[in-house]
């Protein structure tokens, strides 16, 4: 996620300004440009049940036809431990592990109402770095965390060949650094968490709680008050990276407060809430990749530059069933930002109440953007396009789309389409731009009542 260096023609010293105030804050990812050799396939997505946004946190998993997976998943459901017994003892954990590793994995039962406390640092992790297919089982209060007062590390290393799953467990404290402040899956590893809490853990680098160069499921779990200097103050993924029915909330980063992804990632029947960004994209980050996002919600979100979900870059991302809600900017784009060689498709969803310093309330598209039964109501924008903003040379396409009762303080209440950009209404198709204020449309904006 590099910065962004736009051009214009002259004579748009405003658009340039605003261009500016754009651009301002974007940065590269950084520390994790590996590549991603030797990941295992993603389960089909497709094959997953659906439902609509808010009904999260429910009882279901992904397809998998690998036998240890399957078992994990199993115990992850609260099926009866069928690993080694670990009792509640570090050292105790710290062997097994290794012997784990030594003998091609193993499943391993974590104690109940235990914290393993780690005082130790083992090449950047308080605990050995994960080598082969292992599982780690907790249960009710069972907690992994580095002791205060001790040499910085993170909890856990995922290297080539390591499979991680992680069932019914909390991880808290980690501190890297550089990348991953509880977990860091380096390329040819791959992570799963079942009913799992990361929290608490602080990466100098990308990924507060957990940066991904190799494959990660995340399932059913709580992924909170992470921070990131950099990008992904959640979770920053590089590779592929799923997450299900969990919750992504009040993180911290410099770009992608709650996820931030330059791979592909799919984000369903989640919330990613209140984070907060000191750069761009409070709440999703998705940079030279692809991203997938349905049946969830983005919402109270914080950034200085797009406050939900930002498109950027070489960046094709779905939006279905989505509710970006209530989400805060202090310059561009309160719910939705599409740059310069991105583009987004947003279809049964809601962008609503959000909230930018300067222009694009609801949305700012400089790109591609396709609206589809979609409803953009309530925004406000300091000062153009309340409800949307479409800046040059951006294509704007609208298919029964309702854009309603946004507020601008300067110009178009609803729809402000710059000189040289374009917005398709399909009035035919239901699109309606009524009750902004202090106008619906400003600029060209065939079919739209000012």
């Amino acid at each position: 996620m590099k910065p962004r260096h736009h051009t214009r023609s002259p004579g748009t010293s405003q658009a340039e300004a605003r261009r500016r105030r754009w651009a301002v804050g974007l940065a590269g990812m950084t520390g994790l440009a590996l590549t991603t050799v030797g990941l295992a396939p993603a389960a089909n997505a497709n094959e997953r049940p659906r439902t609509t946004a808010g009904d999260h946190l429910e009882n279901a998993d992904q397809p998998s036809t690998d036998n240890h997976r399957k078992r994990s998943r199993e115990q992850g459901r609260g099926g009866k431990p069928q690993g080694t017994p670990v009792p509640c003892d570090t050292d105790a954990l710290i062997a097994t592990i290794t012997l784990a590793n030594a003998r091609g994995g193993a499943t391993l039962d974590l104690a109940k109402d235990c914290t393993y406390l780690l005082t130790a640092d083992i090449d950047g992790a308080g605990l050995p770095a994960i080598t082969t297919p292992i599982t780690l089982n907790g249960g009710k209060h069972t907690t992994i965390e580095r002791a205060a007062a001790v040499d910085e590390f993170r909890i856990l290393t995922v290297d080539v060949g390591g499979d991680l799953t992680l069932n019914k467990l909390k991880l808290i404290g980690g501190r890297a650094d550089g990348n991953g402040g509880a977990i860091l899956v380096n390329s040819g590893g791959a992570l799963t968490t079942n009913h799992s809490t990361i929290t608490r853990n602080i990466a100098d680098g990308d990924g507060g709680g957990i940066a991904a160069n190799g494959t990660t499921r995340i399932a059913h779990s709580i992924i909170e008050r992470n921070t990131a200097s950099t990008d992904g103050g959640g979770v920053a993924g590089f590779a592929e990276l799923q997450i299900s029915k969990s919750r992504v909330r009040a993180n911290a980063a410099r770009d992608g407060a709650g996820v931030a992804s330059a791979g592909t990632v799919r984000i369903e029947q989640s919330s990613v809430s209140a984070n907060h960004a000191r750069g761009n994209a409070g709440g999703i980050f998705v940079d030279d990749g692809s991203g997938f996002v349905v049946d969830t919600e983005v919402t109270d979100n914080v950034a200085d530059v797009i406050g939900g979900v930002f498109a950027d870059n070489r960046t094709q991302i779905t939006l279905e069933s989505v509710a970006i809600i209530g989400n805060l900017s202090g310059r561009l784009a309160g719910g939705l930002g599409v740059d310069t060689d991105a583009s987004a498709v947003a279809t049964n969803s809601v962008i609503k109440n959000n909230n930018a310093d300067d222009a694009g309330g609801g949305i700012y598209n400089i790109s591609e953007l396709v609206l589809r039964n979609t409803k953009v109501i309530g925004n406000q924008a300091g000062s153009e396009g309340g409800g949307i903003y479409n800046e040059a040379p951006g294509v704007l396409t609208l298919f029964a789309t309702k854009v309603m009762k946004n507020i601008a303080v300067a110009d178009g209440g609803g729809i402000f389409n710059e000189a040289g950009g374009t917005v398709n209404l399909n009035t035919a198709t239901g699109t309606v731009v009524i009750k902004n204020r202090p106008n619906n449309c400003s600029g060209d904006v065939p079919g739209c009542a000012g």
